[in-house]
């Protein structure tokens, strides 16, 4: 497949009769449904989705005397962003909340990736 075929021409935008929202008949759920539909073939797509709170560097024979109620330095403060990995490549940058009795993130910061 090239991508002329599924090539859309989009309308001028800049042009005296460009149409509106009216025009158009823009309907939000109608819309989300489509998007919905479209991305269907990739929700099944398996991905390792990480949050990495900080690291640090020990023997090895340090890591096996680990135990419960161990407290870890790591290389990062209190309230410092967190970063966010899809698949091993970072995406975004966040903090870590509290919602009801479980920990989350939420994310604050996209990562552009540059394409190579």
């Amino acid at each position: 497949m090239s991508d002329t075929d599924t090539h859309v021409p989009l309308p001028d935008l800049n042009a005296a009769d460009a149409p509106t929202i009216d025009d158009i008949g823009y309907n939000e759920d109608e819309n989300a449904s489509r998007i919905a539909a479209d991305l269907e073939a990739v929700f099944d797509v398996p991905v390792q989705v990480s949050a990495v709170l900080g690291r640090s560097k020990m023997d090895v024979g340090d890591l096996l005397k680990l135990g419960p109620g161990t407290v870890l330095e790591l290389d990062r403060r209190v309230g410092e962003a967190i970063d966010i990995y899809v698949n091993n490549r970072l995406v975004a940058r966040g903090e870590v909340v509290l919602v009801e009795d479980k920990l989350g993130v939420t994310m604050t910061e996209i990562i552009k990736a540059e394409r190579s």
